[in-house]
């Protein structure tokens, strides 16, 4: 029986999607209160051992910090001078949510003026006023962490064979998927922006150089299945028909991305192996058709304790 925890998308579909209106509240707090980095880095959250955290967010001479904790069910809110508040992760609206998440703020001598709109998600109603009910299953919110933690492990040790310029691997709320991304240096043509939910202000900076992209989510309404992808900006010519590993994964015509089913990968005698192939694969292909400068760029996946040879 295979220890990867079993991600069900329509049985946890209301817990998935109040959970991810909940991190983009979390998300624009960060966003508001942290300098622009290129690509959007600075507004992720990151899988941690309670799991997702912030990291550290500036607010004048101090650090906050806020974690989603699925072992206790909290969100916890932290401040280097040894300050916290912390509100139960339950059953609820999304408003009574916000309204929380702003006390705290408040409480802590946080500026708790942040972008009250969701992203990426059209339908949805601005925090304040989404005064539905939610369930909240903290066993499923548990079990997608864990599966998180193994995929950060594998993804992590992917990013490591790359010499280039790389994001870490972070988890964005707004698409609510982990991922990570290699560059090749290069530019890539403006993107044209259009995504729902996203300015195009903000898509055209996210895509402003060509790269090579892998990610995991939980599903959605659109896609209702746990599933890794990758894709390439610009998607060179051939990209579609490349020939990728393992056997489960597939061109997907209308995502314009490569997939590979989660449950495979859980089925599979080597879930490791099988993402990494995935990883890698998607990769080479979009790095040979495009005609990155490989021996430039990569190295041997590291080894605990073992430096990387330097010619």
């Amino acid at each position: 029986m295979s220890n990867w925890p079993e991600l069900d998308w329509s049985a946890w579909r209301e817990t998935a999607i109040a959970l991810q209106l909940r991190t983009q509240i979390i998300g624009k707090v960060r966003l508001a209160l942290t300098p622009w980095l290129n690509h959007s880095w600075h507004v992720p959250l990151y899988v941690s051992a309670r799991g997702l955290a912030t990291s550290a967010i500036p607010v004048g001479d101090r650090i906050l910090e806020i974690d989603f904790d699925f072992l206790h069910d909290r969100l916890v809110f932290m401040t280097s001078d040894g300050r916290s508040r912390g509100i139960g992760l339950h059953a609820g609206s999304i408003a009574e949510f916000h309204k929380a998440v702003i006390a705290c703020l408040d409480d802590l001598d946080v500026p708790s003026t942040f972008d009250a709109t969701p992203s990426e998600m059209p339908e949805a109603a601005p925090f304040a006023e989404d005064h539905a009910e939610r369930p909240y299953d903290a066993q499923a919110a548990r079990a997608f962490w864990q599966a998180l933690i193994r995929i950060a492990r594998v993804f992590g040790e992917f990013r490591t064979g790359f010499l280039g310029k790389a994001s870490p691997v972070h988890f964005f709320w707004g698409s609510f998927d982990l991922a990570v991304t290699r560059f090749s240096g290069r530019d890539a043509p403006r993107h044209p922006g259009g995504l729902p939910g996203l300015p195009d202000a903000v898509t055209s900076e996210a895509y402003s150089h060509e790269e090579a992209s892998v990610g995991f989510w939980p599903g959605s309404d659109a896609y209702p299945a746990a599933a890794f992808y990758a894709y390439a900006y610009p998607a060179p010519d051939g990209f579609a028909a490349a020939r990728i590993g393992p056997k489960a994964a597939a061109w997907d015509a209308t995502l314009g991305e490569f997939i590979l089913p989660y449950d495979a990968v859980r089925a599979a005698p080597d879930p490791d192996k099988a993402i990494l192939a995935f990883c890698q694969s998607t990769y080479d292909a979009a790095a040979d058709l495009a005609g990155w400068d490989r021996d430039s760029l990569e190295c041997p996946l590291g080894r605990p304790r073992v430096p990387r040879v330097v010619a």
